[in-house]
């Protein structure tokens, strides 16, 4: 199993840095060109709402990340220190209803649902956590 961390000040600059940390980490765990691809998605995606809803704008606090990479699988752990997040609060996105109707955001947790094998959250001693997990698929 390897193991990496990154830490970087929660600047949506910083995205990139973080995706192809989480890049290296998959080509360890020995992933598919399209796990890879979705690691990278739910990754973007999670940082973007850490900084957008969590901090309420950049340089208010830090994106932790570490990566485990074993035998075809990647666990990505991301921390923060931003406000509380209830990731059951959040409603399924409306797919069936035509686009002006839908009701904006949601998305980003669907799609980070559907792309990875696992997705939890939790917080502690004032910190959010989101475990994101993505297995190689079997051939």
């Amino acid at each position: 199993m390897s193991e990496s961390r990154l830490i970087v000040p929660a600047r949506y600059e910083r995205i990139r840095q973080i995706c192809a940390f989480v890049v290296e980490a998959a080509e360890v765990a020995g992933l598919d060109e399209t796990a890879i691809f979705h690691c990278q998605i739910a990754v973007d995606e999670a940082c973007t709402n850490i900084i957008e809803h969590g901090y309420g704008g950049e340089d208010k606090g830090r994106i932790e990340v570490a990566c485990a990479a074993g035998s075809g699988q990647l666990t990505i752990d991301i921390r923060d220190q931003a406000q509380p997040f209830d990731l059951g609060a959040v409603p399924e996105p409306e797919l069936n209803k035509a686009l002006e109707e839908t009701t904006v955001g949601g998305l980003g947790i669907y799609f980070m649902r559907k792309m990875m094998d696992e997705v939890s959250f939790s917080r502690t001693d004032g910190a959010n956590r989101l475990v994101l997990v993505k297995r190689r698929t079997q051939e």
